[in-house]
């Protein structure tokens, strides 16, 4: 695909944009696809022109007043100007195509951005649905779910010195095909994992440190990856011991039931952890089997069961559109996971990213996914779960979206703050990605740790001490 344009700085913008519609097109590559652009300024009124293969259109707007005495004036006009060169190329490309997308000309990973930007604007929570529909051309059931998402975050506080923590196991049993993630197979890495927890621990002291230096409180604490479920007893008490802060909220993935033991579990409860996550899937053993699990449906129910004496809050995540599922084995899995109810279950929509497996072998997809994903939203809420967060990929199926579902008062808060991007996060360990809010400045900054384990045993001073100077 190449895309010629007079405005360089929105060729990417351009480029998502055609590639909703036209998935399999690869930028600048000459596969007889070409598309011209040109923008116009006139003053307050804006045109895009465009041609596609000699298909034209155009379309001019008026850009609203924005005061000059407001910070960041240029920015927002320059906000202004992308979302018109978008929602006129969607437009052509509905015209050409016959299709509509369901996120409209979003392409943005968090719709609900949008929903709170028109809050902060002084837009009604009970409009927002109709200005995502006439800005954007959302779908009116998207757009119902945005609101009722934003609803539905209760848990928001935007304190400068209210931080969560991040701690990441980035290792797994085995490589899934969907997964684009940085994680290493366990066997590939267990000979330096020992070297890796004692690092975290170093890394987890000076957090303390830096938490009681700066004057910080750490609301919730959240260990990812990878599987974190993959480390013995010894090292998660290893870790523990380094976490002495008064939270409500103390969350550990345990995405794989073959590796829950009823010890780790035990270890995880003394310690004070309230939520996990049993992360199956899918029900069907066949897809377990072609997306590379090693584990069985019974090792799932097995692991649910085990967890369920302790009493934790428990995530299970599904994912449609796998490879080989049609709807009916997709609605087979919602309907037990709702017989099993856990306080909160994440649907995802498979994302065919660069770096997995599948990403250069696509499956063959169901053409029912829209469905599928329908179907969870529908089912779910009508048995008392709740939408309360949202986010999207690129390269999702059908242009589609990932939620996460809750139970009444069983949100977790660390993926609300993360998603809404509305605390900073001290992370740790490696390919953590820690962020700083600075509110009155409406800017974040990041600071990344190095991606392989290997790397972040040799740099840990280094990271140490940068971590301390970016808090």
């Amino acid at each position: 695909m190449i895309i010629n344009t007079n405005k360089e700085e929105f060729k990417n913008d351009i480029y998502d944009i055609m590639h909703m519609f036209y998935p399999n097109l690869i930028l600048n590559e000459d596969d007889g696809v070409v598309l011209t652009h040109g923008l116009k300024l006139f003053g307050d009124e804006i045109e895009n022109c465009f041609n596609l293969n000699g298909k034209t259109f155009s379309e001019k707007q008026i850009l609203p007043k924005i005061k000059p005495d407001i910070k960041g004036t240029e920015l927002k006009k320059k906000k202004y100007i992308k979302r018109y060169l978008k929602l006129a190329l969607y437009k052509l490309l509905v015209n050409i195509t016959g299709k509509t997308m369901p996120w409209g000309s979003l392409t943005g990973i968090r719709p609900t951005k949008i929903g709170y930007e028109l809050l902060e604007e002084g837009t009604p929570i009970y409009f927002i649905k109709e200005m995502l529909m006439k800005n954007y051309l959302v779908s009116e059931q998207k757009a119902k779910i945005v609101a009722k998402v934003i609803r539905n975050q209760t848990s928001i506080i935007r304190n400068e010195k209210l931080v969560d923590l991040y701690i990441n196991i980035p290792v797994c049993p085995s490589r899934c095909s969907y997964c684009s993630f940085i994680s290493s197979e366990y066997e590939k890495v267990k000979d330096i994992l020992p070297e890796y927890i004692e690092n975290l621990v170093k890394e987890l002291k000076m957090v303390q440190k830096i938490v009681n230096d700066k004057a910080y409180v750490i609301r919730t604490v959240y260990i990812g990856g990878g599987t974190p479920s993959i480390l013995t007893p010894e090292q998660f008490k290893k870790l523990f011991n380094e976490i002495n802060y008064p939270i409500s909220e103390f969350t550990v993935e345990c995405g794989r039931p073959d590796t829950i033991t009823d010890e780790k579990l035990k270890v995880l409860k003394e310690a004070e952890v309230t939520r996990i996550s049993i992360n199956p899937q899918t029900f069907c053993q066949k897809t377990l089997k072609l997306i590379g699990r090693k584990h069985t449906v019974k090792d799932i129910l097995e692991a649910y069961k085990l967890a369920l004496k302790y009493d934790f809050s428990i995530n299970m995540d599904f994912i449609a559109g796998l490879p080989g599922e049609k709807f009916t084995t997709f609605k087979k899995t919602i309907d037990t996971a709702i017989e099993l109810s856990p306080d909160n279950i994440t649907v995802h929509t498979l994302s065919l990213k660069h770096g997995s497996l599948l990403f250069n072998n696509p499956p063959d997809t169901d053409e029912n996914v829209v469905k599928m994903v329908d179907y969870a939203y529908n089912k779910l809420t009508a048995d008392g779960y709740n939408p309360y967060y949202l986010y999207r990929q690129k390269n999702q199926i059908e242009g589609l979206e990932n939620i996460g579902y809750t139970k009444k008062g069983k949100a977790c808060t660390f993926n609300i703050d993360s998603m809404e991007e509305t605390n900073s996060i001290i992370a740790c360990g490696a390919g953590a990605i820690s962020k700083r809010i600075f509110y009155d400045d409406n800017r974040i900054e990041r600071l990344a740790n190095p991606k392989f384990l290997s790397d972040y045993n040799n740099r840990i001073d280094e990271i140490i001490n940068k971590k301390y100077e970016f808090f």
